[in-house]
């Protein structure tokens, strides 16, 4: 974890989108091919490989998937391509964590503590208490207008939803998270203990 200074700021993408499983595929898909920007383009733009409506989107959605995926070792793009519904959506999860510290932190602090305290929803106002107490850290957060903060809450929810930390969205009711024994032992064989420490408190008890 970076030390507390009057410099740091988090780099978030909440706002870019939850965890996009099925573009997300075909982002890695490309990445283990290691195309080149033109290849790139052509299958993003030319051939819409996302299956967007608007050029802009498809550029915008791919760019944050690559962004998340390259925090990532090749070894996860492979099981994110290959791999059935749950363990793509737990190693799209893993990428979206590795790009946002500030869920990592989310996850850290407010989700574990309501799995200790038995809580059994999470509600909106905690990830308004949770920026507040972040901006201690990076005071640019106050900054943030309340519809970008408002937006990220939700796609945080979204993807713990996703993920399967939530019934759903809507009801926000918490349920643990079965790891998949290739997401812990990819974890561990590339020293991502943060990450897999993060995600193992929050499985059953």
């Amino acid at each position: 974890m970076p030390p507390p200074s009057s410099t740091f700021h988090y780099d978030s993408d909440l706002i870019g989108g939850s965890l996009m499983v099925r573009e997300s595929r075909i982002v890695a898909e490309l990445l283990l091919a290691g195309v080149d920007d033109a290849a790139w383009r052509a299958a993003i733009l030319d051939e819409n490989r996302l299956q967007k409506a608007r050029p802009a989107t498809a550029r915008r959605m791919a760019q944050a998937i690559r962004k998340r995926l390259v925090r990532l070792p090749a070894p996860f793009w492979q099981v994110l391509s290959e791999g059935d519904d749950q363990l793509a959506t737990q190693v799209a999860f893993c990428a979206a964590l590795a790009r946002n510290l500030l869920l990592v932190e989310f996850l850290e602090t407010v989700v574990a503590d309501a799995f200790v305290t038995s809580a059994e929803t999470l509600e909106p106002y905690q990830w308004d208490d949770f920026l507040a107490d972040r901006a201690n850290r990076d005071p640019a957060i106050a900054d943030w207008s309340p519809s970008s903060c408002k937006k990220m809450g939700q796609v945080a929810f979204r993807m713990l939803s996703e993920v399967g930390l939530m019934e759903s969205a809507r009801s926000r009711r918490l349920r643990p998270l079965i790891l998949r024994p290739e997401v812990v032992d990819m974890l561990e064989r590339h020293r991502l203990i943060r990450l897999l420490d993060c995600l193992s408190a929050l499985g059953p008890r």
